[in-house]
């Protein structure tokens, strides 16, 4: 099984998943530097939302679901087909996880593509494409089938693989996005499905947020599902060398030196409350201090004029995922693909969307009580959730100013998009949850303008459709 499961290891890659869902959106932005980071455009036609069917980030996506996909296909045919001496309680158990695992990769190719082929066996034939709905029903039929015959335990030897209740999460995650993809909300199924994962008592929020994302997170009690990593044999983990300055190789005492590329968007920082340790929990701020002797190495601001040059120090970085002394260009730490606080959240934004907006609160103000000092400043209220967002969208001018205002109308629900940025910030995600809430396609922010509704699914690649008659491209390209 475990070639099934490789590819995931590109999901943190910094040239495929992570990229798609973090540099179309309103957080990380990739300027050309001093060092270059112009590479032919492709981060400029990410943020402006001007990509097409040659763009690497989108097509690397593509294959890499549609790798995995083969491999579980494959898998399944050995077992099938008696290519492999397992019995057959064996058989049922590695199928079920396989197709668990199959439908955890359309998860991510119904949100990024829509409309994708459907392949559930391994073969020669040209696939069909197939619609986004159809890809929804599918997904929602695989996950509701094999839950019942996963694994529920949660121990070392169901670490980083596919359990009843990481295919619960996914298919809450499917439902919560169900309006997205087929047009029909399902609140409740999400919330349903979320308290199958509560109930278990097996999860609990983390104490401390940043240790969520330390280099030994492996036993951590939020790890609902995660791509394990390690600096030998699973050396994909290397968002930080996108993320991080050359000179913060002096800064964390690591063996590789960082390329210096992605910043956050001076709006987002701004949003943030004064009292949030998730500020400094998530990003670099200010003075970058020497690990042999503790003086300032530089310092980082964070103004950035433009997409089109930004100084090395303009604009905080990620450090959210801890940096070891002696770090190279990969890391120790797994992701937290599917954690936890997600599952509270999940449920949380179902109630506050059926009227239910005090409970919702409740549940906002648990997660937020590890990142202030005080309860009462971890409070929100549900009127406060119903509320606007408090990220202070439209293009900027060089000086930070707001130079054009763009849409400027309420964003229902709009604090509580707020709290899932602060939340899970740069966690690959933010893209998928600014859809959801209607902002992706109409707001303005840092240079970029809404360039319409087709942009919510990325372009076919150009190679598949050359090598597919069977595929047509999305609508708008």
């Amino acid at each position: 099984m475990a070639s099934a499961y490789t590819p995931l290891r590109y999901v943190m890659d910094w040239q495929g998943y992570f990229d798609l869902q973090e540099e179309p959106a309103d957080m990380i932005i990739t300027p050309t530097r001093p060092n270059g980071w112009d590479d032919g455009g492709t981060y400029k036609r990410m943020h402006f939302h001007t990509w097409d069917k040659t763009q690497w980030q989108p097509r690397n996506t593509w294959i890499t679901c549609f790798n995995g996909i083969n491999s579980v296909n494959r898998v399944i045919l050995q077992i099938e087909s008696g290519q492999l001496p397992v019995s057959e309680e064996q058989s049922i158990s590695i199928i079920s996880e396989m197709r668990a695992l199959r439908a955890l990769y359309y998860s991510m190719l119904i949100d990024t593509h829509g409309n994708v082929p459907i392949i559930s066996n391994y073969g020669s034939e040209l696939p069909v494409q197939n619609t986004r709905g159809e890809v929804y029903d599918f997904i929602v039929s695989e996950l509701t089938e094999v839950i019942p015959l996963l694994p529920e335990n949660v121990d070392q030897s169901t670490y980083g693989r596919m359990t009843s209740w990481a295919a619960n999460h996914v298919l809450a995650k499917v439902y919560l996005n169900a309006e997205v993809y087929k047009g029909t909300a399902e609140w409740a199924k999400c919330i349903e499905v979320c308290d199958r994962i509560i109930d278990s008592g097996l999860f609990s929020l983390s104490e401390s947020y940043s240790d969520i994302f330390s280099a030994h997170n492996e036993n951590n009690s939020e790890m609902v599902f995660a791509i394990p990593y390690d600096q030998i044999y699973a050396r994909q983990f290397s968002a930080h060398m996108k993320m991080l300055l050359p000179d913060h190789r002096k800064v964390f005492g690591m063996e590789s030196q960082p390329w210096g590329g992605s910043s956050c968007n001076p709006q987002f920082i701004d949003s943030y409350h004064a009292d949030d340790k998730r500020l400094g929990d998530t990003w670099l701020i200010g003075d970058q201090l020497s690990a042999a002797d503790g003086s300032v190495i530089m310092t980082l601001t964070k103004e950035m004029p433009s997409i089109y040059y930004c100084e090395f120090t303009q604009g905080y970085r990620v450090g959210k995922y801890e940096i070891e002394s002696g770090a190279t260009s990969s890391l120790n730490n797994d992701f937290p693909f599917l954690r936890y606080t997600d599952v509270l959240m999940m449920k949380a934004e179902s109630m506050l969307r059926t009227g239910k907006s005090e409970a919702a609160a409740q549940i906002v103000t648990e997660v937020r009580l590890r990142s202030f000092e005080t309860p009462e400043a971890a409070a929100v209220t549900g009127t406060e959730l119903l509320g606007d967002t408090t990220v202070n969208y439209g293009t900027l001018a060089e000086d930070g100013s707001i130079s054009q205002p763009g849409d400027q109308s309420s964003v229902q629900y709009g604090r509580f998009l707020d709290e899932l940025g602060w939340e899970f910030a740069a966690e690959g995600r933010r893209r998928t949850d600014l859809i959801r809430f209607g902002v992706y396609q109409t707001k303005s922010w840092y240079n970029h303008t809404p360039q319409g509704n087709h942009t919510i699914l990325f372009p076919i690649g150009l190679e598949e459709l050359n090598t597919n008659s069977n595929l047509q491209q999305n609508p708008g390209y």
